[in-house]
């Protein structure tokens, strides 16, 4: 599939959640099974066949990414929560939001120094969470390979602040504007 069959299977929505936003949706995808597992395909294609220890996906489309990713890869998972979600002992980091901070987290057993991880989410627009995440997984000794998405906001410049902070970025398909 090319970035414009992916685009085209990711449904627009105007004004969502608030008025002047258009929410790139991508269940339309995820309910497509051709373009799920040509999405998931293209997201694990530059690492088969590396060592790949762990998947961490931020909630909650991550999860189903990063779970498909995971597979592929023969590794683990790793689900980056928002605080309070996880039952267990876990590290936290705070990250930027466009007005304030928030936190996300993840069991403190999850990762072991020095294991190679790539970051899923579906998505990245300001790169405020992925950057959160990213700090959070090598606070606890990963070695973050890349931080992989569906689609990129490019005008928000997330991933280009991911990529200043030393981070590969994979992504899909590219929606200029927001």
């Amino acid at each position: 599939m090319t970035p414009a069959d992916f685009a085209a299977s990711i449904r627009t929505i105007a004004d969502y959640p608030k008025p002047g936003i258009l929410f790139r949706d991508i269940t339309t995808l995820l309910g497509d099974a051709r373009a799920f597992r040509r999405a998931v395909d293209e997201l694990v294609q530059p690492w088969a066949g590396a060592k790949i220890d762990k998947v961490a996906g931020i909630e909650a489309r991550g999860f189903i990414l990063g779970g498909a990713v995971a597979h592929q890869l023969s590794a683990g998972f790793v689900p980056i929560r928002k605080k309070g979600k996880l039952p267990h002992q876990t590290v936290r980091m705070a990250y930027a939001l466009e007005y304030g901070e928030d936190e996300i987290e993840m069991h403190v057993d999850a990762i072991v120094p020095g294991q190679r991880v790539l970051l899923v989410d579906d998505l990245v627009a300001t790169g405020g969470t992925a950057l959160g995440a990213v700090k959070l997984l090598q606070t606890c000794g990963a070695v973050v390979e890349a931080a992989c998405f569906i689609v990129d906001l490019p005008d928000l410049g997330g991933s280009q602040k991911l990529r200043q902070a030393g981070v590969a970025v994979r992504t899909l398909v590219d929606f200029p504007g927001h």
